[in-house]
């Protein structure tokens, strides 16, 4: 199976050189995007360092989008698997295409609100502040989603409830938060990208 995963990597691995080169797995629009909404690849590689510390872990992506973070750290940490969850279903489907052509079988994407998942599920969390758009005056991806001042707000109270709930020693990895959804029970653990993205472990 190693040997098996190894070559594909090696298949695949020109996708995963540079930003520009994955981003040419999408359509223009998508691209267009991707600067200030999908994760780059070197904070997808260290999130995903930091999170699949262990092996066969299941990493849930907190608003996966078009699936750059799932999909960046499945080819560099491969024995995790990865889960996005995003209420876009056009999202879904655009990442659920570059995933078969990537062919990376540990990442599976989720259409659906976050609210409707089990958290119990998952050992480790990804959050690139996917309730940001709600905020007044921000880029929002498009206009298929309502967006509100009360929606962030639901969904920080909810993220923080259930991170509350999870076991001691989930970590988790945040990009661009502004850790309104951060319980005091996880501790700052580390930081990298000038402290855009942290690492937190729940004590």
């Amino acid at each position: 199976m190693m040997v098996k995963v190894l070559e594909r990597r090696g298949q695949f691995n020109q996708w995963f050189v540079t930003d520009d080169q994955f981003n040419n797995l999408y359509s223009p629009e998508i691209r267009l995007l991707a600067k200030r909404h999908w994760t780059p690849l070197s904070i997808a590689r260290k999130a995903a360092q930091f999170l699949a510390a262990e092996k066969h872990v299941r990493i849930l992506d907190i608003g996966s989008g078009v699936g750059k973070f799932c999909l960046g750290a499945a080819h560099f940490m491969p024995l995790a698997e990865y889960h996005g969850v995003e209420q876009r279903k056009n999202l879904v489907e655009k990442a659920e295409i570059v995933r078969e052509n990537l062919q990376l079988n540990n990442v599976r994407f989720i259409h659906g609100n976050f609210t409707q998942l089990n958290f119990r599920h998952y050992d480790h969390f990804y959050f690139f502040n996917s309730f940001y758009e709600n905020l007044s005056g921000t880029d929002k991806i498009d206009d298929t989603i309502a967006y509100s001042g009360e929606l962030y707000n639901y969904y920080n109270r909810y993220l923080f409830k259930q991170l509350e709930q999870v076991r001691a020693g989930t970590r988790l990895a945040t990009y661009h938060s502004l850790e309104d959804e951060i319980p005091p029970c996880f501790h700052e653990v580390g930081s990298e990208a000038d402290g855009q993205l942290k690492f937190w472990i729940k004590a």
